[in-house]
């Protein structure tokens, strides 16, 4: 790449005092040689893994024997640290900022802050009252709560005991709450009757009465706030759960379950992902601490809904020693004058956030707005700006270097639920280069494989890591668990992880993730990635947003854009035709869309993330798998009936 592309470089200090640079040289690496230490780190991985449990002071217990392989399983028969015992909360709290381990605000203007002592003695209560409602280890706590610190707490304690916590956002509708955690059968239910999100208070009541009458297995319900929910087992109120007493944690084994995320569920029901909780406490702090420089003294805020791995993973920040830092509510308000863009942005500036976390639809946002952050907020406290949950444009690249500050670190990461962590994400000691992830992940065996199954640089093809990790899920939950999680990721190649991305690896070690496998686009039986049509559209101020996929013809397929117009604009041909026009120029013949609709809304999940399958589905008239999962559903009404419309 020139280096017309790189639009931030560290500084010399960062190799001599960043938490990575200081960790190679621990290692007896140098730390202008990422690609050695990368290498060394897959090569070696119990030895990269125990170095790196030492080098981030986890609490606990590792044992003699760092790495079992099975030479019959090489990744799924892997197994990290056999022996060790620990307690992710305890290592957790013990990093905590002791003046502000966590600040919480929302969208109202409101703001609680609180100590390590405060939080440790407020986990103390909870996880007590856990212990005495009869939680015992491996039983599973369930949440529906906004991010607060009372989910924090519930977060912290259930780990505390040995649970195994599991959440639910309460955007996503009884139906989907039973969906997801109605299938692990919690003992108890932490919920909160009333919400408030976008200026408007929401009343959950019915909703969770209703949820709460289908769980199965449940003990105890703990409500946070007002309202009467009813229950056919004991309803206790937060301030009257639990009592003051010491805070004991209970040692757990490495592959022990602690967490239990779910899949999107847009091609069925949402998988329940039990993950592992030595694995999941080191992919994270070594995520924060050694890719992040995520310091002691710093301020780490990641906008995200509870039910995200994004949450999971910004909460362990705090085993870094930085302040957490909660929002809840809309990112983005209405008001009498359009949208305020300023909440995030005046979070930065009144708290001296070093780190932020958004997504690249939030970007979209702020830049469509003609949002400037760093003209109308003080933004000198920001080192990092990191983003998460689909690939980000160049555009948005030049943008943030623009609007925001010149003067920081960029991070694209790319992982996820399955791993609670990163495959591609960025370094304290490289360029950031527009359009690009920055570095493959230490411990992180990532490759990029063509159809022959053969490694592949500067071309696309399947994402894949051919090392084991020790973040990799334990099983999914329920019936035959093990043999769906095997067919999930190492159905197509056996024992690698094929995890279901289209990307391009560079020489120079920077990455492009070009959309998801299932997703891509095969016209002529050439492969594109739906995120090459997503950032020439994201150029068009007129559109709001936009949803691709491919459309079966005559034993070929072809590409369908629909677009969703931004206020005030209007869906013309001549648009259009400057679409197909820059495709074509700055991608290549072959992403020009066959047809063009406009369309009234774009098939969403309820963690913002478009569902091509479903507007695919309705298209071509396949059955769509899970309704559910959407956060819009009805709009693929309109979907079903696009073929009979005259495209643009």
């Amino acid at each position: 790449m020139t280096d017309s592309s790189v639009l931030w470089r560290p500084s010399d200090t960062a190799f001599r005092d960043s938490a990575l640079a200081r960790f190679a040289q621990e290692c007896g690496m140098d730390p202008f040689d990422y690609e050695a230490l990368h290498g060394w780190s897959i090569s070696e991985p119990g030895m990269f893994w125990s170095r790196l449990w030492d080098f981030a002071e986890v609490k606990g217990d590792k044992g003699a024997i760092t790495l079992e392989r099975d030479s019959a399983a090489p990744m799924t028969g892997a197994r990290f640290f056999p022996q060790a015992r620990l307690n992710i909360a305890e290592t957790l709290l013990a990093g905590a900022n002791p003046k502000r381990a966590v600040v919480e605000l929302d969208e109202s203007g409101s703001r609680v802050e609180m100590s390590a002592d405060a939080l440790r003695a407020e986990v103390a209560r909870i996880a007590r009252g856990l212990r005495d409602a009869g939680v015992m280890p491996g039983d599973r706590v369930g949440v529906v709560l906004p991010n607060r610190i009372g989910c924090l707490v519930t977060h912290l304690a259930s780990l505390a005991v040995g649970a195994v916590w599991t959440s639910c956002s309460p955007d996503f509708g009884s139906a989907g709450i039973l969906d997801r955690i109605g299938q692990v059968n919690p003992k108890v239910m932490f919920v909160q009757p009333h919400v408030r999100y976008g200026g408007k208070q929401i009343d959950l009541t019915s909703g969770l009465t209703d949820l709460l009458h289908q769980i199965g297995g449940l003990h105890a319900v703990v409500t946070i706030g007002d309202g009467d929910l009813q229950a056919s087992v004991p309803v206790t109120s937060w301030e009257d759960f639990g009592t003051d007493g010491p805070l004991v944690f209970e040692p757990r084994a490495f592959d022990d379950p602690c967490y239990i995320l779910y899949t999107s569920g847009t091609t069925g029901a949402p998988k329940a992902i039990v993950h592992r909780t030595g694995g999941v406490l080191l992919q994270q702090l070594k995520e924060h601490m050694l890719h992040g420089d995520l310091r002691r003294g710093d301020s780490f805020m990641w906008y995200t809904n509870t039910a995200w791995m994004m949450y999971h993973w910004a909460v362990a920040g705090m085993g870094c020693g930085a302040t957490t830092v909660l929002y809840d509510g809309a990112p983005v308000l209405k008001g009498a004058d359009g949208l305020d863009c300023s909440p995030l942005w005046r979070a930065v500036e009144t708290e001296g956030l070093t780190h932020l976390g958004i997504s690249p639809k939030y970007l979209s946002t702020v830049m469509e707005q003609g949002y400037r952050p760093g003209e109308a907020h003080d933004l000198s406290s920001l080192r990092w700006l990191m983003s998460a949950g689909s690939p980000v444009s160049p555009r948005q690249y030049d943008w943030m270097y623009d609007a925001v500050s010149a003067d920081m670190g960029f991070a694209s990461i790319s992982g996820g639920t399955e791993i609670m962590g990163c495959f591609l994400l960025g370094s304290p000691l490289h360029p950031v280069h527009r359009g690009r992830l920055t570095v493959k992940g230490l411990g992180m065996a990532v490759n990029v494989f063509d159809e022959r199954g053969a490694p592949v640089l500067g071309r696309p093809g399947e994402l894949v890591c051919t090392e084991p990790f020790p973040s990799m899920p334990r099983t999914f939950w329920g019936p035959d668990g093990d043999a769906r999680y095997r067919k999930s990721y190492f159905s197509e190649r056996a024992e690698i992880w094929t995890h279901g991305d289209h990307a391009t690896l560079y020489p120079d070690g920077t990455a492009v993730i070009h959309g998801r496998s299932d997703c891509t686009l095969n016209p002529g039986g050439v492969r594109i990635g739906t995120a090459d049509i997503y950032n020439v559209c994201a150029q068009f101020p007129q559109l709001e947003d936009c949803i691709v996929f491919g459309r079966p013809v005559e034993g070929d397929e072809e590409i369908v854009l629909c677009i969703k117009m931004a206020g005030g604009a209007k869906a013309e041909p001549d648009l259009a035709k400057a679409i197909r026009s820059r495709l074509r120029t700055e991608c290549s013949p072959r992403h020009v869309p066959s047809a063009i609709y406009a369309v009234a809304d774009i098939p969403m999940t309820v963690n913002g993330k478009r569902v091509e399958g479903a507007a695919r589905s309705m298209v071509v008239g396949t059955a769509l798998a899970n309704r559910g999962s959407l956060a819009n559903a009805d709009c693929l009404h309109e979907y079903a009936a696009l073929s009979e419309r005259v495209a643009l």
